[in-house]
């Protein structure tokens, strides 16, 4: 078979825990192979993240930005219109990283919960992924995958949770959680 080279449309989703470390190993993987990583965390804000201190060593090859508050409060009381505010401005860098070819991967960090909450069209979502350089890798997390975008992708992975520690009351832990 012979090799053919193009931008990948991938999806980490599901209930289980993994979904942005595995991203972020993706995007470790391509900064090792000399590409430019972007990865916008869409809702992430309030807590500091071991990740954030430890892409500072790539020179500016894999550049990491929190683009939200943090947890975000949806459901009964209607969606705080900063967050919905924050979530469009994220979405508007996003859509011109990826059209810029500047980088060769953007991972969209928790962009499946912004559009799950309905902070977010998944048609402008899908018509930027069709219309971005042919290079060029994207990688959305999250749980609750648009089926919109699961038709397009190339790979769609599925984490399911089997047990958790917080199951026996033990707390997110530096390190492994954040």
């Amino acid at each position: 078979m012979a090799e053919s080279r193009q931008g990948l449309i991938l999806i980490n989703t599901g209930p289980g825990k993994g979904k942005t470390t595995a991203a972020m190993g993706t995007a470790l993987r391509a900064v090792g192979n000399g590409l430019r990583v972007l990865m916008l965390q869409f809702l992430k804000g309030s807590w500091h993240y071991g990740e954030l201190d430890a892409v500072t060593a790539f020179d500016g090859n894999f550049v990491m930005k929190q683009m939200g508050r943090g947890f975000v409060k949806v459901g009964g009381a209607e969606t705080d219109p900063e967050d919905v505010k924050m979530v469009e401005a994220a979405w508007d860098e996003a859509r011109e990283a990826i059209l810029s070819g500047e980088w060769d991967m953007v991972v969209l960090d928790e962009i499946n919960y912004a559009i799950s909450y309905g902070m977010l069209d998944p048609a402008k979502v899908v018509e930027t992924l069709k219309a971005r350089p042919p290079m060029v890798h994207v990688i959305l997390t999250g749980r609750n995958a648009h089926p919109s975008l699961v038709e397009i992708a190339d790979t769609v992975t599925e984490m399911r949770e089997v047990k958790h520690a917080y199951q026996k009351g033990i707390l997110a832990q530096r390190g492994i959680e954040y």
